[in-house]
């Protein structure tokens, strides 16, 4: 039987305190945990939205 002491730690999936990628707030949902988003910043961003509206045509079609 191989010593303990030489046996190393199993590593965690996901670090004890996680954040999120955009804002920087600690996560405690799961799912926001895994993803590394929180809810708010998971939906897109209104701003980036594109505008509805008439567009040029794509030279060559």
């Amino acid at each position: 039987m191989p010593d303990p002491t030489l046996i190393p730690p199993i590593p965690r999936l996901l670090p004890e305190t996680v954040r999120c990628r955009r804002c920087d707030r600690p996560l405690r949902d799961p799912e926001s945990r895994i993803l590394r988003l929180g809810p708010e910043c998971r939906d897109p961003d209104p701003a980036a939205r594109a505008l509805a509206g008439d567009q040029d045509t794509l030279p060559g079609l």
